[in-house]
């Protein structure tokens, strides 16, 4: 099959790509290394539809740790070459509506998070005796012990895998031999690439002079101006508090964790995107598989609870060849021995009281989505003519199946509402109105 990267806004590949382009080629089995932000999903997506065939059943299972990055890689993939078919099924919505779905698209790329992917198959809900290809994106978290008795039952129902292709931005310890890989090419791009990433990222300490960082988050969150951070921190909960605590004191700020309902996800991830929120509060659950191009500032709450830990999060930013800054937030009783891959960090201090940055932004709720036949352009086409909103004033528009977001100018949003109150997109009916 023929893929276009300029459909990506790509006009050549990465010396990596190139690299994996061949390897997988002529390997029964590859495994890359490289960092986070380096180009790893185009680098094995491209010998994959390069290789799939015509058929009407599955040729290709792509397995990822969250429902994220499960979205993204099917996106990737559909923008390279729409005939490959790819299908993204994950947790946080009925199985019964992805089964219908792939029952009337028949996709050739089926990709997934390994508890979904399970059930599928399970109750044969797709055929996988034509998949020869596998990919496991971020294979050292998949296989996590959490996920092996998973992935090992998907293994033993997908029999006729003619090549595995396995790729994480940290090494791990083993492979389990249910995954059957042998005589494997390993491709490491780590050391290569290390000098050049820490000179991109810039480190940072700040002392807190409490356990309970809140303040100083707040001072430091106040000195960065609305450049796009996100905050890491360790547990859901604290994720809420911290979260709470940034909303009251007025900052644009959305929060992000695997508790989270999808919708609520989604909207989070959009905001932040979108510039509507430039604080991200989230779990680690931010720290793989997020493709967001414009974050400045990784700011750790809770010390990462390991070195891998702390070069993912820190992998959200300084993506491809930009810059970025890391900042360490050290309570009095804590110290960074499990850190060894700090080697050069600058101690830093933060002002008192300053003021809380703005966005210029506002999320747009609108209950349309593709299901309803409703698209970007008939959205986009609404606000401007209904809405009277010009190219200035209108920002990110994103379309899900059953509902919208679109990014406004917050100083547009009254005389825009009194316009579209009442009104029809494509002469239907539907809740349109401002979150936070």
């Amino acid at each position: 099959m023929r893929y276009s990267l300029e459909a990506l806004g790509i006009d050549a590949l990465t010396p990596m790509q190139e690299d994996m382009l061949q390897q997988v080629r002529r390997h029964d089995s590859v495994v890359l290394l490289s960092p986070t932000g380096s180009g790893k999903t185009l680098g094995y997506m491209l010998p994959v539809i390069e290789a799939m065939q015509e058929n009407q059943k599955p040729s290709v299972l792509i397995l990822v740790p969250s429902r994220e990055l499960a979205i993204q890689t099917q996106e990737v993939a559909t923008k390279l070459c729409r005939e490959a078919r790819a299908y993204a099924c994950y947790g946080g919505r009925p199985a019964m509506d992805e089964h219908r779905a792939m029952r009337n698209m028949n996709p050739r790329m089926i990709v997934g998070t390994p508890g979904r992917v399970l059930d599928h198959l399970q109750k044969g809900n797709f055929d996988p005796s034509e998949i020869e290809y596998l990919v496991i994106d971020e294979f050292d978290k998949s296989l996590e012990l959490g996920f092996r008795k998973q992935m090992a039952d998907i293994l033993t129902l997908v029999p006729n895998f003619k090549k595995r292709i396995l790729l994480s931005a940290t090494d791990s310890p083993e492979i389990p031999s249910f995954v059957g890989v042998k005589n494997v090419h390993r491709m490491d791009y780590l050391e290569d690439t290390d000098a050049d990433y820490s000179d991109r990222i810039r480190q940072y300490l700040l002392a807190s002079p409490e356990k309970d960082k809140l303040d100083t988050l707040g001072r430091l969150l106040c000195s960065l101006g609305s450049t796009p951070s996100i905050v890491f921190l360790n547990y859901r909960e604290a994720v809420d508090r911290v979260y709470q605590y940034l909303r009251k004191a007025g900052f644009c700020v959305s929060s992000f964790h695997g508790a989270m309902e999808q919708k609520d996800r989604e909207r989070a991830l959009f905001r932040f995107q979108s510039g509507c929120s430039n604080v991200l509060v989230s779990t680690d659950l931010a720290a793989r598989g997020l493709d967001i191009t414009n974050v400045e500032n990784i700011i750790h709450y809770h010390l990462p609870m390991n070195q891998e830990a702390y070069i993912h999060r820190n992998g959200r930013t300084a993506r491809w060849d930009r810059e970025g800054a890391s900042y360490i937030i050290l309570g009095p009783e804590e110290n960074l021995d499990k850190l060894d891959c700090i080697s050069d960090i600058e101690k830093i201090e933060v002002p008192g009281k300053m003021q809380v940055p703005s966005s210029k932004w506002e999320t747009l709720y609108i209950g349309r989505g593709k299901k309803d036949k409703v698209n970007k352009v008939d959205i986009v086409g609404f606000l401007s003519k209904t809405g009277g909103l010009t190219r200035e004033q209108l920002g990110m528009v994103t379309v899900f199946p059953h509902w919208s977001f679109a990014a406004v100018d917050r100083a547009c949003i009254k005389s825009l509402m009194a316009r579209i109150s009442g009104q029809k997109i494509k002469g239907q009916k539907t809740i349109i109105e401002p979150i936070r």
